[in-house]
């Protein structure tokens, strides 16, 4: 209890300067966590991630200007490569993940944090970042034959091009077993957003995402997506009742 009362009080103390544009009071009260013994997960999960959120939800609200939004989502950028600094590196576990998301300030972040925690559990991470074509993460699907492809999309916009992008990959059975996940604030948002995209998995956190992808079995065929169009059987015509041959 009182470990989370403390991350509760630097939410609050890193909410202000962080609006405010002040780099280096952000970095100092998250560095003086870490060195005091916080631990750099529960940062991630408690205070980094909660300020992601707020900033785009001020900003949906129109309490925020974009230039301030900018401002906030790049400082948080510095923040969490300082922290995956003191994030542990467990061994392999043998699994691969490609990240990818919408292009934006605010969606690499949100990926950002999700490929440092995934890295620090072990996962081989490649991380895209925001802006690649479709068609090249096609390739990269093909040669890297992760696991998991993860999708972060915070905007009402990027869930049409997460939809194309995973209709791309079934289309052509690409990586049969590989898990789609998707994350990131237009999912929070949108119940059963993530099912209309035709995605086999959704997380609301970074950390969510690394427990679910973690536990969940590889796809199969009967595992399907939850909304993706049915099969249909063809139907068998009946026996002859004459040989042929024996017509009249």
């Amino acid at each position: 209890m009182r470990q989370e009362s403390t991350f509760t009080g630097l939410f609050e103390q890193y909410m202000e300067p962080l609006v405010e544009g002040r780099r280096q009071t952000c970095r100092s009260l998250v560095l003086d966590a870490l060195r005091s013994g916080g631990e750099p997960t529960r940062i991630y999960h408690e205070v980094l991630w909660p300020a992601m959120e707020r900033v785009d939800r001020l900003y949906r609200e129109d309490r925020i200007s974009t230039a301030i939004q900018n401002m906030a989502a790049r400082i948080n950028r510095v923040v969490a490569d300082q922290i995956q600094s003191f994030l542990p590196i467990q061994p392999s576990n043998g699994k691969r993940i490609l990240i990818t998301c919408a292009a934006g300030e605010q969606e690499e972040l949100g990926a950002q944090m999700c490929a440092d925690l995934f890295e620090s559990n072990g996962w081989d991470v490649y991380f895209l970042g925001g802006g690649v074509p479709n068609d090249e993460i096609l390739s990269l699907v093909g040669q890297l034959r992760p696991d998991i492809l993860m999708i972060f999309g915070s905007r009402p916009q990027d869930a049409p091009v997460a939809r194309q992008l995973i209709d791309e990959i079934r289309a052509i059975d690409a990586v049969p077993q590989m898990n789609i996940l998707v994350s990131g604030g237009v999912f929070n948002r949108a119940a059963g957003l993530w099912k209309e995209v035709r995605a086999d998995l959704f997380a609301e956190t970074a950390v969510e995402a690394l427990d679910l992808a973690s536990t969940a079995p590889p796809r199969t065929a009967e595992r399907r997506s939850p909304n993706a169009p049915k099969k249909r059987r063809r139907r068998r015509r009946p026996p002859l009742l004459v040989q042929p041959g024996e017509e009249d």
